[in-house]
């Protein structure tokens, strides 16, 4: 179980909160604001109102016993440079930061940042990739051109087993999951997909703009 400190009970550290509460990670939310903290503490077993930019109150909450600190204050880019240095100067493990643009992004990666979260760009290059192509249904970013693409099966591949179509070798794309009747199956060679299938493909937006 992981021990986890969020600085920032805004709507993204909430749903942090909720998910990784969920998970069953032990959580420590700070806010400045008692209506935000009031708001997560339905979720959390533990949340203290107090400022994280001010030192001696973030050594109070042991710092270094955190497995991860993720930043997550969006209302002042100062006071979240300012906390993410705080934080490793205080000795934490890992750092994860918010930023809403790219010039945030590079300096809290300067000051003290393990790695950054942008959610706004994240979902904006999942959006428009998904809505792109008819048939892509959604996307998980890996990397600028690697990514995760949930497809439609294309009727030329439809009743052809996995080994049949050979789509690594064709098309340099790899099948990890199909997703059958709301159930997702691991793929073997002599599963023959249809097409009220969907299917996982990991690979090269330009692999993927050339077979869809």
């Amino acid at each position: 179980m992981k021990s986890v400190l969020i600085i920032g009970a805004g709507q993204f550290g909430i749903h942090i909160a909720k998910r990784m509460a969920e998970l069953r990670c032990e959580i420590m939310v700070v806010d400045s604001d008692e209506g935000r903290i009031n708001s997560v503490l339905p979720y959390v077993a533990n949340a203290q109102i107090g400022n994280s930019t001010n030192a001696d109150f973030m050594q109070s909450l042991g710092i270094p016993d955190y497995d991860v600190c993720i930043v997550t204050i969006s209302d002042s880019f100062q006071n979240s440079l300012e906390t993410t240095a705080l934080l490793k100067d205080l000795g934490a493990k890992k750092v994860i930061s918010r930023a809403q643009n790219d010039v945030q992004e590079k300096f809290l990666l300067r000051n003290g940042a393990d790695e950054t979260v942008y959610p706004e760009k994240q979902m904006a290059v999942r959006l428009a990739t998904k809505e792109a192509f008819d048939d892509v249904l959604d996307v998980l970013q890996l990397d600028r051109d690697i990514n995760i693409y949930e497809v439609r099966v294309p009727r030329a591949w439809n009743n052809r087993s996995i080994a049949e179509l050979d789509i690594r070798r064709k098309h340099r794309l790899n099948i990890i999951a199909i997703r059958s009747a709301d159930r997702l199956i691991m793929p073997m060679p002599d599963m023959i997909v249809t097409e009220d299938d969907a299917i996982l493909i990991i690979g090269n937006i330009k692999d993927i703009q050339n077979v869809f």
